[in-house]
């Protein structure tokens, strides 16, 4: 069974609701993931829109969470450290979790939220990493992938 990754907020493909975005509550949506590798020891996910003016922008990144856990909730604290899980520094600047947020009138942005089965129970990184330092550390102990995509325009 391949690693699932899904939301019960929007559907892969379709429009992220704006109580999820900086037009709104810019609250996290729940998470919710299944199929992990048998020899999962740790998991990470990063939130991207690669359709930003400048480059990928990173919206959130949470690391060392347990592969007990089977998905996050909806308004996930922002705080550096929840229970055992830590959290980057996204592009805004800020830890936790930054909705989208694209220019006006620059169409629809595509926002990747992106899981990663990883080797290690933690990750070597200081303490408030960036997204791009998050991404780096936990390439070389990535198990496997699952994307949800979904779309915002302002």
């Amino acid at each position: 069974m391949a690693m699932r990754l899904e939301s019960p907020s929007f559907q892969d493909g379709a429009a992220i609701p704006s109580g999820h975005a900086c037009d709104g509550d810019d609250l996290s949506p729940a998470l919710l993931w299944s199929g992990l590798p048998r020899d999962c020891r740790s998991l990470a996910i990063v939130v991207e829109d690669p359709d930003a003016p400048r480059g990928t922008w990173h919206h959130w990144g949470v690391f060392d969470i347990p592969p007990t856990e089977t998905g996050l909730p909806e308004g996930f604290p922002t705080t550096a450290r929840v229970g055992s899980c830590r959290q980057a520094t996204n592009d805004f600047g800020r830890t936790g979790y930054g909705g989208p947020c694209p220019p006006r009138g620059h169409g629809a942005h595509r926002y990747r939220f992106r899981l990663f089965a990883l080797s290690v129970e933690r990750l070597a990184l200081p303490n408030q990493p960036t997204c791009p330092e998050l991404k780096a550390a936990m390439a070389r102990h990535a198990l496997e992938e699952a994307v949800l995509t979904g779309l915002y325009e302002r």
